[in-house]
């Protein structure tokens, strides 16, 4: 039978002609048969075949077969992946990091994090091709309201950005709903990481020198202070990083632990996390006294790194979790007595921070400071570190002033020395 004759005795149930692919099933659902763009034959349903068809009594309200044929026909000739843009969220996200395996330990605890938010927020099961940028909005909306840290937001959503980026990559999708600025969605509520000025850095030191309970972790805290260093490169330091001889500090590994692991060892996150810091005097004389009352802990090797430095009261290395609990009861009992209190945030990243702020106002070079902090960008040590402020900014201009004032007064006597030096001759 010719295709044309074939095509007009295909009707519906209400006698309407149906076209090339389309059909009606016994139940009353209509279907349309079409080849994606693998050469793979799929099909669609509807209960209605133009928008103006009722759905039958019972159920779900759903887009007509003809709009559906659109969609598709619109996504074939664009070269959209029609199967493929049907995968939740979650599923995306699992493809993305199946890809991306070889990550640090922390990095895959973060994405189970992601995965567990994302499984309990309707977002996770929702079709990638139905993600608007408003549904993208809202779910950052939802987070803040539910509690998740502003931070944490937004690093969930730069990972989210990056696998709708893969979708649209793989033809999946058009745009990218989460290519927007966060900051004009929630608000920021982190609590400001504010350095030390100096004067909260001596007293913090002579209160800690003669408080009882306190006085163990002096040295530890004047190392931090005076080194910079991540509190898990300093857990992880042992006799042989410490060359006194030329004095500086061999940084090449950090000491972590997690519940699910126990201890292990992992290099710098970067290349330029790989470095020598230079020992002060105060950093040189606390490392010969940590040295010199070191008691023998437990005979405990992680990864090939033993004889740790710093131990807890149970002979085992101190990690990151010990310094963040001694912080905060430091800063409390600290607090009690002294008018000017600490800033809200203490942890031992504050140490790092105050040694930043500190070398930067004091006139170090960028370059070296981003030397010995292990920045792999720059623009991380000027901008995040280095608090600049008005009265920081009014004794640069004036040290200047002063220096411009010394040339110029130096000038004219080099001048007359030189002139009586020929008059001599």
């Amino acid at each position: 039978m010719p295709r044309k004759e074939r095509d007009e005795k295909r009707r519906d149930n209400k006698g309407r002609l149906l076209k090339s692919g389309e059909s009606q099933r016994s139940d009353g659902r209509y279907a349309y048969k079409y080849i994606d763009t693998f050469g793979e034959p799929q099909f669609v349903y509807s209960w209605k075949l133009v928008p103006t068809d009722k759905v039958p009594a019972g159920k779900r309200p759903c887009l007509s077969l003809r709009e559906k044929i659109r969609q598709i026909q619109k996504d074939l000739d664009d070269g959209i992946d029609t199967i493929g843009k049907k995968m939740t969220v979650c599923q995306l996200y699992e493809k993305y990091t199946r890809q991306r395996g070889n990550v640090r330990k922390g990095t895959q605890k973060s994405r189970q994090q992601l995965m567990k938010l994302l499984s309990e927020d309707k977002l996770g099961a929702a079709s990638i091709d139905s993600v608007k940028l408003s549904d993208a909005k809202e779910w950052a909306l939802r987070m803040q309201e539910k509690g998740v840290a502003y931070n944490t937001i937004c690093n969930s959503k730069r990972s989210l950005k990056a696998i709708f980026y893969m979708a649209v990559q793989d033809d999946c999708l058009r745009k990218n709903p989460f290519d927007f600025q966060i900051n004009e969605v929630i608000n920021d509520d982190t609590v400001p990481k504010v350095p030390l000025t100096p004067t909260q850095e001596n007293e913090l030191l002579d209160f800690m020198q003669n408080d009882p309970v306190y006085a163990k972790y002096y040295d530890e805290v004047v190392i931090l202070l005076e080194t910079g260093l991540r509190i898990s490169e300093l857990c992880g330091l042992t006799p042989a990083d410490l060359n006194f001889e030329k004095r500086f500090v061999n940084v090449d590994h950090q000491l972590l632990r997690s519940t699910e692991d126990g201890y292990y060892i992992e290099a710098p996150k970067t290349e330029s996390g790989f470095r020598q810091v230079p020992m002060s005097a105060a950093a040189y004389e606390a490392f010969e006294r940590v040295l010199k009352k070191r008691r023998d802990g437990r005979c405990i090797e992680v990864d090939g790194y033993k004889d740790f430095l710093f131990l807890n009261r149970d002979g085992l290395p101190k990690t990151a979790v010990n310094y963040d609990a001694m912080f905060k009861c430091l800063a409390k009992k600290y607090n009690k007595c002294h008018k000017e209190p600490l800033p809200d945030v203490m942890t031992p990243h504050t140490m790092r921070h105050t040694f930043c702020t500190r070398m930067a106002n004091a006139g170090m070079n960028p370059k070296a400071l981003q030397y010995i902090m292990g920045h792999a960008n720059i623009v991380m040590t000027l901008n995040y570190y280095a608090h600049a402020t008005f009265h920081s900014a009014q004794e640069e201009m004036e040290r200047l002033q002063a220096k411009a004032k010394t040339t110029a007064e130096a000038k004219p006597e080099a001048a007359a020395e030189s002139a009586e030096e020929t008059k001599a001759a």
